[in-house]
């Protein structure tokens, strides 16, 4: 495990990183979900694709990371492509899951792996409905016990910068992020995923132009069974597509 800093808008951020295969030519470039680390992509795949170098990064405020800026997903990729140039890598596939699947469509590879990817807004349920409602309603009074009470499970323990950060991700608009992806891409889903559903998968598989989806058992992490069938296919499909 190794670390490099950048510098992005005035702001330092230092990114942990970690290198296996590092004699092969060709760069995966493994990218988390949001709330996760680069620990558990290296954990499904670190064994697997052997004819690739991988690189496993873990994105400013996760892990080892540091951020104390407020960032939006393009911010998110413009720094993962600093971070790129200043390794001196250019990566033939990059492959990312849930928040990790919208950063690695901005950075456009030859080969796009997305497993359960978010981008696709999905309709709240009505408990969240009301929970956001009640928030706006009181927000003017700065209870701090108001975000404690309603806020997800998935800003619990952040910092301010990354809860504003998590607000600016989690509602935007990213269609037309999908339909301008050049390359192939090849979507690996789980079938009960209720975090991002399988009819959002079946959206951004007909936004590309060169993509195949791959429906699997399993929720949102169902990666961690299927890593191999994952390798297999991307070992298959992304041989031929240029660096």
């Amino acid at each position: 495990m190794a670390s490099k800093e950048i510098t992005y808008n005035g702001h330092p951020f230092q990114l942990s990183y970690e290198i296996v295969n590092p004699g092969q030519e060709e760069t995966l470039l493994v990218l988390h979900g949001w709330g996760s680390n680069k620990e558990i992509m290296k954990q499904a795949f670190g064994r697997l694709l052997p004819t690739y170098k991988h690189l496993y990064l873990d994105m400013p405020g996760f892990g080892k990371s540091s951020n104390e800026m407020v960032l939006t997903t393009d911010d998110y990729a413009a720094i993962v492509q600093l971070f790129l140039g200043a390794m001196n890598v250019k990566p033939k596939i990059a492959m990312g899951h849930s928040f990790g699947g919208k950063v690695s469509t901005l950075l456009n590879p030859p080969c796009l792996v997305l497993l359960s990817s978010s981008g696709i807004l999905v309709p709240k349920p009505l408990d969240v409905k009301v929970k956001i409602a009640v928030t706006k309603l009181l927000k003017p009074f700065k209870f701090a016990w108001i975000r404690k009470l309603f806020a997800s499970k998935d800003v619990e323990g952040m910092s301010h910068e990354m809860y504003e950060t998590f607000k600016n991700v989690v509602n935007e608009e990213f269609e037309h992020n999908f339909s301008a992806v050049s390359g192939k891409a090849l979507l690996f889903w789980g079938k009960t995923d209720t975090a991002t559903p399988l009819w959002t998968a079946e959206k951004i598989e007909k936004m590309m132009t060169d993509a195949k989806l791959y429906p699997l058992e399993g929720d949102h992490f169902f990666f961690l069974k299927h890593a191999p069938f994952i390798a297999q296919t991307i070992t298959e499909h992304c041989k031929d597509t240029d660096s």
